[in-house]
């Protein structure tokens, strides 16, 4: 059966996913990996790719890429986001990958990545929620906010500039997060998230990426990462306010230690947690489900799909 890979450089990580096409249309993963290499660190207030992200990124890409062709894939797709769409030096990030990693990146735009995110949610949950879906993907740059009908119809969706990191190098001075830090993030997102429609009635919220697997994690004391344990979890309205508490309450040293908590994502996580918790808030809603597939799986059926 064919096999293909999906590359996901964001902001904050690159992700791997190297996966079989089955007859039925289905995929199935053969190779999931994932490298915190912070590609957008200062990118919100320089406006450019530094050298010591691109450097990062380049490697694990390089190295992702190797994988994925010894494991057989016939292609391979490569997606970028948030922070190389706001970097003024993008076109650079792009010629060097395709000269290290002999790959061609393509920068997607916030309404495509909110797609795509939607079309990983629907595929495992879509079919047997009660109600429409809403999809909400924490990146490290940006947000986006997908609402589907029960059909799988994207019925509105939008990318909005706010991400872990983002967040924190705007806002976080302190170490741990003062309550003025706090005060000052959660009142970027809630006038952010003003301009939502309101939410569908009777949804379910599906969320995202690496933020909301990390706090679930967390909240779990999950170590090592067991996606089984993760896909199609529960965080609560009520458990997302004592993370927020707790994560902003801990110094980043005390963070670091936490179980379920990568080390390099320990600087950016209690932004996460807000932004997360305020998306709730926004959408009037009081849990989401936890997603352990995101954007890689949705550039997989889109790019390689039986119908694509």
């Amino acid at each position: 059966m064919p096999r293909y890979a999906t590359i996901d450089v964001g902001t904050n990580s690159v992700l791997l996913l190297v996966a079989d096409r089955h007859p039925d249309g289905r995929f199935h993963a053969v190779q999931e990996r994932a490298e915190i290499t912070r590609l957008g660190r200062g990118v919100d207030q320089s406006r450019r790719l530094s050298p010591e992200g691109m450097e990062t990124t380049l490697q694990v890409l390089t190295d992702f890429a190797d994988e994925a062709r010894r494991l057989g894939a016939e292609a391979i797709a490569v997606s970028a986001t948030s922070a190389a769409r706001d970097a003024e030096n993008g076109a650079e990030f792009l010629a060097a990958a395709r000269t290290r990693a002999g790959v061609t990146v393509e920068i997607i735009p916030g309404e495509l990545e909110a797609q795509l995110s939607f079309t990983a949610a629907y595929a495992d949950f879509g079919r047997t929620a009660r109600g429409p879906l809403v999809v909400v993907d924490i990146g490290g740059g940006s947000t986006e906010f997908i609402y589907g009908d029960t059909a799988g119809k994207v019925t509105f969706r939008h990318s909005f500039d706010v991400g872990s990191v983002r967040m924190t190098e705007r806002y976080v001075r302190a170490d741990p997060p003062s309550a003025e830090d706090r005060t000052r993030v959660e009142a970027h997102l809630r006038e952010t998230f003003s301009s939502l429609p309101p939410c569908p009635p009777g949804a379910q919220l599906v969320g995202i990426a690496g933020t909301v697997t990390t706090l679930f994690t967390v909240r779990h004391a999950i170590d090592p990462y067991d996606a089984r344990r993760v896909h199609g979890g529960t965080l609560s309205l009520a458990e997302l306010d004592a993370l927020v508490d707790c994560l902003c309450q801990k110094p980043l040293a005390e963070r670091q230690k936490l179980p379920g908590l990568q080390p390099k994502r320990a600087d950016v996580i209690p932004a996460g947690a807000l932004i997360l918790r305020e998306c709730l808030r926004a959408l009037r809603l009081d849990n989401c489900l936890v997603s352990d597939r995101g954007l890689r799986w949705g550039l997989l059926a889109h790019r390689f799909g039986a119908t694509s």
